[in-house]
């Protein structure tokens, strides 16, 4: 049977020398030469607010082989999405398939290009911060805003980190000499920081969005993450509370076409990023769309993610496409539907309202506050033009499974929400076993539940220890 291949692969030949140059300048952990001839310097960049934009503009940038955020080649979706089971590999081989398989090794070039990812973001961030504190040419109101902006993408990655790597090394300066040499801080230090940022952020941030669309972070977008992480922590009335400050304010919908949720614009966007490329859209769809109508798509929907689509969901006919290979439906993740540049524009969704909405419930269930989660999980089952929730609205362990079940028929193949889910309550015993990790996710163990430390930064760095189960 005829194959398609990931668009992850497909690279023109012209970007090999960008390519390149952006591997050979990630070497160690965060090693950025000196500025080239050809390049403005640094107090160019800062000169003044309007070329200090410019700078902050790339660390928001979502441009496939270039800088800024650490998700344009689509590699964190599809890792975390194997993992968590709602996606097969299709080709069932090398690097990429070992996330499904929980046989990750620490030399599996997506895990190096994830942690490298991620790293090259928070140093463009750092530098940002270093360059704008103090700086007699910018207002200290424009010093305020982008510090609390900057403080909020630097604790966005390092969540991500945190939760795929565990303890990571906590990178806050540019001192690239020092930092190529940090051992790894604890998994409660990276959370400190995380918080840090996030409650400075929501101090200096004002309530509406700084520019047009919901790029730029407002105060309620670093609300919506310090509810994630205080949910993470087990940290339930905080979780409640700032989720129920992000709804309160009104300033975000669920939108009743699906198709529409991650177009740019989406009142649903927490917060959302433009696609900066003329050649193609989302890597997501690059990788997830097959070319033709008839052949198996890379990543399939796997039986055990299908079959939590209830009769009428909305969500099966708007966000899975599906194919008729060998008389036989088989079913694909899109969400993303872009993989040319659409008219309107398709936007990355990187905070979304629901996740919200879900987060509220699940807080509030962890509470007790039963007959509000409830409320909550058929504000997004009404979306999805489905019934109320059957669960028994009095038992506190029912509601947290239809939560689970809910999250996971809106939330599939985001930024690992279901393999995040797994982890972090694999040891709530407040959930039916049935849901628990070890019973839905064959092969797992609490040591999968983080991916190895890439052996290219041991090597490097020999500062850096292994994950457990790792060699």
């Amino acid at each position: 049977m005829e194959k398609n291949f990931s668009d992850k692969y497909k690279i023109p030949v012209g970007s090999l020398l960008l390519i390149f140059s952006i591997l050979v300048s990630c070497k160690k952990l965060i090693q950025i030469p000196g500025n080239p001839p050809t390049n403005i310097t640094r107090q160019q960049a800062f000169a003044d607010s309007a070329t200090a934009m410019t700078t902050v503009a790339g660390a928001y940038s979502l441009t496939p082989g270039g800088a800024g955020l650490p998700y344009q080649d689509g590699s964190f979706t599809f890792a975390t999405s194997l993992s968590g089971r709602e996606i097969n590999y299709a080709a069932g081989y090398g690097d990429v398939g070992q996330f499904y398989s929980y046989n990750v090794t620490p030399v599996n070039s997506e895990v190096n290009s994830i942690w490298v990812a991620h790293y090259k973001e928070i140093y463009q961030v750092n530098d940002i911060l270093a360059n704008i504190k103090d700086n007699p040419n910018l207002s200290a109101s424009f010093i305020r805003q982008i510090t609390g902006e900057m403080e909020f993408v630097r604790a966005f990655c390092y969540f991500n980190m945190v939760n795929l790597f565990g303890g990571v090394p906590l990178v806050t300066t540019t001192d690239y000499t020092t930092n190529a040499r940090l051992p790894r801080a604890t998994a409660d230090s990276v959370y400190t920081q995380i918080l840090a940022d996030l409650e400075d952020a929501v101090k200096k941030l004002p309530a509406t969005f700084p520019s047009a669309g919901h790029m730029r972070p407002n105060l309620y977008t670093a609300t919506a993450l310090l509810a994630k992480v205080h949910l993470y922590l087990g940290q339930w009335q905080a979780a409640y509370n700032e989720a129920d400050s992000v709804i309160k304010s009104g300033d975000f919908s669920l939108l009743s076409n699906l198709n529409n949720v991650f177009l740019d614009g989406s009142n649903e966007a927490v917060w959302q990023v433009p696609i900066l490329n003329i050649a193609q859209g989302s890597s997501e769809a690059g990788n997830f769309l097959p070319y033709s109508n008839t052949t198996t798509p890379n990543y399939v929907i796997t039986d055990s993610l299908l079959d939590q689509f209830e009769a009428n969901d909305l969500r099966k006919v708007a966000w899975l496409g599906v194919n008729v290979v060998n008389s036989q439906n088989v079913y694909y993740p899109a969400k993303y539907k872009d993989r040319y540049p659409t008219t309107p524009a398709t936007d990355y969704m990187l905070l979304r309202y629901a996740d919200i909405i879900l987060i509220r419930a699940e807080a509030a269930a962890q509470l007790n506050n039963l007959s509000q989660a409830v409320m909550d999980i058929n504000i997004i089952r009404t979306r999805a033009g489905l019934p109320g929730t059957s669960a028994d609205p009095t038992s506190q362990s029912a509601v947290l499974a239809a939560i689970r079940k809910e999250r996971r028929t809106e939330m599939f193949t985001e930024f690992g929400s279901r393999w995040f889910d797994l982890n972090r309550t694999s040891a709530d015993t407040k959930y039916p076993a049935s849901t628990q990790a070890p019973a839905v996710l064959d092969g797992w163990t609490e040591n999968a539940a983080l991916y190895p430390i890439p052996q290219t930064q041991i090597s490097l760095n020999n500062t850096l220890t292994q994950n457990p189960g790792y060699h």
